[in-house]
């Protein structure tokens, strides 16, 4: 049964969560009561990326697990700053045990509302998880290089200047999840990004390095003749336009998730 949240649809926008001045002694206090962001991988070869290197330079520390090679996940997050799911060239769909594994795994982080953020695959797992279907573009489309997204109000709201285009993978999207919010649009796949409480999925990659586009476009080069890809060169062309705006967003993105805390539970006294 999928978990799903009835927490209050009110979008908390995303606060700074820097001091104006820190001594270099504060930030080495700071770093080390951090707890680690667990951090799941699909691949052997496979990086944390972009998201990795901004987590390690908020101070926390990352434990990576790969549960498609054995590695198991925890049954709470108390040991645990948020977590990340990422991308990886199965689906969602897929009836693998570690697939499965993983979707009814995101009912941790959901019970104990900690920062949860899917990308990609890890954004169409949340989706799953929450009970809205995952399925291939109607006309075999994809989403091969950068593309448009379009914030919402929510979006907006909840962290300003988004980029005007973004860095995409896929051939499959999702439908909005009952109760979440919409926080980007897309053309092609209309649902680009969502919250649910403290979890969010990406539909686009803000984790892909340069290092990780050229991997990328030369080991997967078969999946830019599929209808609405963008051929290789491109890929670099629009980067070096649109990268800088990507990269100043996920900063201020990450910062404000996983600053995220989890709300009080209310009881109601006895009467």
């Amino acid at each position: 049964m999928p978990f799903r949240s009835d927490q209050s649809r009110v979008v908390v926008p995303f606060a700074s969560r820097r001091p104006a001045a820190v001594t270099l002694g504060d930030r080495i206090s700071d770093q080390a009561q951090l707890r680690a962001v667990l951090v799941v991988l699909h691949q052997e070869t496979s990086t944390p990326g972009r998201i990795g290197n901004a987590l390690r330079a908020l101070g926390y520390p990352l434990d990576i697990r790969r549960p498609r090679f054995g590695d198991t996940l925890p049954d709470t997050l108390d040991a645990h700053a948020g977590a990340v799911i990422f991308g990886g060239p199965m689906s969602a769909n897929d009836p693998d045990d570690y697939v499965r594994r993983e979707i009814d795994w995101i009912s941790v982080p959901l019970r104990e509302q900690r920062p949860f953020l899917g990308i990609c695959l890890g954004a169409q797992m949340l989706a799953r998880q929450l009970g809205a279907k995952v399925a291939p573009h109607p006309q075999g489309r994809v989403e091969v290089g950068y593309y448009p997204i379009r914030p919402t109000a929510a979006g907006r709201a909840l962290c300003p200047d988004w980029p005007a285009r973004v860095y995409h993978w896929h051939g499959e999207g999702f439908q909005l999840p009952t109760g979440a919010d919409l926080l980007a649009a897309g053309d092609d796949f209309p649902v680009q990004a969502f919250q649910c409480g403290n979890a969010f999925g990406l539909q686009f990659h803000p984790d892909v390095t340069y290092a990780m586009m050229h991997r990328w476009t030369a080991r997967g080069c078969a999946r830019m003749d599929s209808p609405g890809a963008q051929p290789g060169h491109l890929h670099f062309a629009e980067r070096a336009v649109h990268d800088a705006a990507e990269r100043a967003w996920l900063k201020h993105f990450i910062d404000g998730w996983i600053a995220r805390v989890p709300r009080p539970v209310v009881l109601q006294a006895a009467e």
